[in-house]
């Protein structure tokens, strides 16, 4: 029996973290469940596929890319987390999934699992059995549909640390899942916090990068006398700053100091960190802790092209990080087809080489991953 708290908190996510999904693209008012009793469908042969692709300047057509941030919840999954909010038909029916990314031609993409976070539930034993169940619903659909999935990440009950590091080994070792997502904040816990230090030594060690996701805060307001925000501003104008936030803490602790193979993709081309490069390089705030400038341990986040076609925007985050450091990714299936399209037309029109333009497109996801397509 799911209480009333659990509920509420659910649903404050939803609500939140579906905004951009309820103005770009819906995939109609119920959720149908896939084929089967895995909730998996058999439609939509990849070689059937007729996406209209795209173009380079050399004239290369349909050349495959690598989505690294999509969002995808699991039939199973799913199912479980009606019981306490509901879950939107876009990120849980493969069928019109499949319909969709048939428009996009050669795109492949690795999963992460739909908001909200799983250690936003109350009860640390239920969080463990979610987070296996999510992971187990990940592997399943990579492991069936190879030519759709290249991988997936795990998701951890950041609330119980001793159990997400057994099921982070699981999931990497057993399931074969390419890293974990977390959040800009664990339960209001900012990401240097000591207790979160063992998952960044194993992740470390696994060599395998953790995405950052960014989170709304339900108890956090800019303007305290205000009962109500305004149209959900702080997804669209809140999430970057989390994101940025989130970065400065990891990188002003010494975190990846310590932790050198550590590595972390981060989602809307790195919040507003690329923009406000100078403003932190020449910022009077010293960080004693460190052995370089903050401004070097930045440049070694990951960046991915989830910024709405935004060619200048991703211009500025190339010119911080560099191409080796970009990633091609989406925020699908909260952006349809269309605006995957603008984010590829965005990246082919940023003044790089072919090469480097591929990079961004998959070669990095292949190289981080350990991609054997």
């Amino acid at each position: 029996m799911v209480n009333q708290k659990e509920r509420r908190r659910f649903l404050k996510v939803f609500s939140l973290g579906t905004f951009f999904a309820g103005s770009t693209f819906s995939f109609g008012k119920s959720r149908a469940l896939s084929k089967g009793e895995s909730g998996l469908s058999d439609r939509a042969n990849p070689s059937e596929r007729k996406g209209d692709g795209d173009t380079l300047r050399n004239g290369q057509h349909n050349l495959i890319k690598i989505d690294i941030f999509t969002h995808i919840i699991p039939s199973r999954y799913a199912a479980a987390l009606e019981k306490i909010a509901p879950v939107p038909p876009m990120l849980s029916d493969l069928d019109k999934r499949f319909k969709a990314m048939d428009q996009l031609g050669e795109l492949l993409q690795v999963l992460t699992l739909g908001q909200p976070p799983i250690e936003n539930l109350p009860d640390p034993v239920k969080a463990v059995d979610l987070a296996k169940m999510a992971n187990d619903g990940m592997a399943e659909m990579v492991t069936r549909y190879p030519d759709r999935f290249v991988g997936a990440t795990a998701a951890l009950p950041m609330n119980n640390m001793d159990a997400a590091i057994k099921e982070l080994d699981r999931a990497i070792k057993d399931l074969n899942l390419k890293g974990i997502q977390i959040f800009t904040s664990i339960n209001g816990k900012p990401l240097d916090s000591p207790e979160f230090m063992p998952l960044y030594e194993i992740m470390s060690q696994y060599d395998l990068p953790i995405w950052i996701h960014p989170l709304s805060h339900e108890n956090q307001t800019y303007y305290p006398g205000e009962q109500e925000p305004m149209n959900n501003l702080d997804p669209i104008i809140g999430w970057p700053h989390a994101t940025s936030m989130a970065m400065m803490r990891i990188a002003g602790s010494g975190v990846l100091e310590r932790f050198p193979n550590l590595k972390f993709i981060t989602h809307h081309a790195g919040g507003t960190v690329p923009y406000l490069a100078k403003r932190i390089e020449r910022s009077p705030y010293e960080f004693k802790s460190l052995s370089r400038p903050i401004i070097e341990s930045l440049s070694l986040f990951y960046f991915d092209t989830a910024v709405q076609g935004n060619t200048a925007n991703l211009t500025c985050a190339n010119a911080f990080c560099g191409a080796d450091h970009q990633l091609f990714g989406t925020d699908f299936p909260m952006a349809d087809p269309s605006m995957v399209k603008e984010v590829i037309r965005s990246i082919n029109e940023m003044n790089l080489t072919d090469t480097d333009k591929q990079r961004i497109f998959a070669d990095n996801a292949r190289r981080m991953l350990r991609l054997n397509l």
